[in-house]
């Protein structure tokens, strides 16, 4: 069984061990791994602590195992969210990552957001057919987003709630 869960202290050392993974960070700019300090991680949850609602960090479990994370973060002048998902390589291709985007858009969604946007390594095949399966279109960058002259070097993918299947309940 297939739980997400909202991220709490005792799943630091999951989350840190997640981000330690170059096979799982590789795609983010981190092929050796991003390795945290137990006091960075602390730090970096009582930031998530701080703004509930508008983001959140979600722990991703099959059968009480630890598979990886999602995430969302609310811009509320653009309401709209940056989402996030990562998986230790076992848990890949089984629906884990569904359940867990699934989990994050719907909460997005739920907190005001009215566009879910991802921004993929174009090298990252399997996650933008996550991406694609679950109604994301591929789309240009809002200028927003983007440092005046900077060309981005990622695919910019967004769902909409008016369009989603997320407003109910999701195909899974």
């Amino acid at each position: 069984m297939i739980e997400v869960r909202e991220t709490t202290l005792n799943e630091l050392a999951l989350v840190q061990g997640l981000w330690a993974d170059g096979d799982v960070m590789r795609f983010v700019g981190f092929p050796e791994g991003l390795h945290q300090t137990d006091e960075e991680m602390r730090g970096w949850f009582r930031w998530i602590e701080s703004k509930r609602p508008a983001l959140n960090h979600y722990s991703i479990f099959e059968d009480g195992r630890y598979c990886g994370e999602s995430f969302f973060e609310i811009d509320e002048a653009h309401q709209s969210a940056a989402l996030d998902i990562k998986l230790f390589s076992f848990a890949r291709g089984r629906g884990i990552g569904t359940a867990g985007l699934s989990h994050a858009i719907r909460e997005a969604f739920r907190n005001g957001a009215k566009t879910v946007w991802v921004d993929p390594n174009p090298k990252n095949d399997k996650a933008i057919a996550l991406y694609e399966r679950l109604g994301f279109q591929r789309s240009a960058f809002p200028k927003h987003l983007l440092s005046e002259g900077e060309e981005p070097s990622s695919v910019y993918m967004e769902l909409r709630k008016d369009l989603s299947q997320f407003e109910g309940q999701p195909r899974l």
